[in-house]
């Protein structure tokens, strides 16, 4: 499906001819329209997928139509890293080229006293865009140099990112600034437990948007450890004592082996830092000041949940064009499921030797596929199929209702 074949508005349709942007992808397939029409929308995209279009030119489509207040903060997206911002910003100037009444400002920490001068002047000149790393955020709204009380749209990108940085608290509080007839939009990679709560908090009766998780890139290596969970600490004090390891983010599913972890690399004189929900503010604001874009190696103290959850992780590593490294802790219980993620990947994940001195490893036994019992949960409904079967909303401004 074309972008003149949507009701974005001539501005936006001219940029896009600019940019040679023709074809939509499937997220900006299926969400431009809803968004278009004033739905709530819940997307579940992985990076590169065009979800950012996806969000950014239906929104400023409307803005751009008019009927907005021109004091106000219109938009707010919201971006787990300042790197990330700077990505969003930069679209914006793309795709917003030939939107002379529209205006955005970026607001992110790790800058200088210059820097926050110049976001204090975008907000309460009312930037209609406000792209902002939550922590950042806060601190704005704590000293009272933002309102959101006018706001008509809300985006929270990569959100399950946001939860695993700690964000959660935050988001709630920046949320609740919020009018209750804001329009909200949430993007996230992988569809956890937490997520989908979050989602329910945050968003009213919303379209939900997934599409099928692609397999991790080629250049990362993966590889394997099957072990006894007793086994892990002392995998990862060799992995450490023998390479050169550098920006190494480890993931576990347990707050009290995260801080095990921790406790361990510290006594072997590596410098890390730990993020899980015992943190006070603080410190979770020191820990989100580390760049956490340019990984080397991820490590899976445990398997993940699901093959969503597992590319999403391995993900984080190999990012622009560089090789990365992904190694997965299989206990003797976790067998069975890290088959079913080398069942997704449809290949085996090459599995290492236990390092001299830590005994033996579970035997890797291959288990029966179990039948599959899914069931769809609440009263989400998916919409946006890939037809444009909408009826266009008045192209002069916002919808009537």
């Amino acid at each position: 499906m074309k972008f003149e074949e949507t009701y974005l508005n001539d501005n936006i349709l001219d940029a896009l001819y600019d940019m040679h942007f023709d074809d939509m992808t499937p997220i900006q397939e299926r969400c431009i329209p809803e968004i278009l029409d004033g739905y709530d929308v819940l997307g579940v995209a992985q990076t590169g997928t065009g979800k950012t279009a996806a969000y950014l030119l239906p929104i400023l489509s409307q803005l751009d139509d008019g009927g907005y207040p021109k004091d106000a903060i219109n938009c707010v997206i919201m971006s787990p890293t300042r790197e990330l911002a700077q990505q969003i910003d930069q679209a914006m100037q793309g795709f917003g080229y030939y939107l002379d009444g529209v205006s955005s400002v970026a607001v992110y920490g790790g800058n200088d006293g210059n820097r926050y001068d110049q976001e204090l002047k975008g907000m309460r000149l009312g930037a209609d865009v406000l792209i902002a790393t939550p922590g950042r955020l806060i601190s704005h709204l704590k000293v009272g140099n933002l309102d959101l009380s006018r706001c008509s749209f809300f985006v929270l990108d990569e959100a399950d990112r946001m939860l695993d940085m700690g964000f959660s608290e935050d988001i709630m509080k920046i949320v609740a600034e919020l009018p209750k007839s804001c329009q909200r939009v949430m993007f996230s990679a992988t569809m956890p437990a937490k997520i989908r709560e979050l989602a329910v908090s945050l968003l009213h009766d919303p379209v939900e948007v997934k599409l099928a998780v692609s397999k991790p890139a080629e250049k990362i290596q993966q590889s394997a450890y099957v072990c006894y969970d007793p086994q892990k600490l002392g995998i990862i004090e060799h992995l450490f004592k023998n390479g050169d390891l550098q920006r190494v983010i480890i993931f576990s599913g347990k707050k009290d082996r995260v801080k095990d972890i921790t406790r361990q690399l510290k006594r072997m004189k590596i410098n890390c830092a730990e993020m899980h929900s015992d943190l006070s503010q603080a410190d979770r604001d020191d820990v989100r000041g580390i760049d956490i874009d340019d990984i080397r190696i991820v490590l899976n103290y445990d398997v993940p949940h699901d093959a969503e959850d597992y590319v999403h992780r391995i993900g984080r590593t190999a990012r622009a064009d560089r090789d990365g490294v992904a190694i997965t802790f299989v206990s003797e219980a976790e067998i069975y499921k890290f088959q079913e993620i080398e069942h997704f990947l449809g290949k085996e994940v090459e599995k290492r030797p236990l390092p001299y001195g830590l005994g033996e490893a579970p035997e890797y036994i291959k288990r029966a596929k179990k039948r599959s019992n899914t069931r769809r949960h609440g009263r989400w409904h998916s919409r946006g199929n890939g037809k444009n079967n909408h009826k266009p909303r008045n192209r002069s401004g916002k919808n009537n209702q």
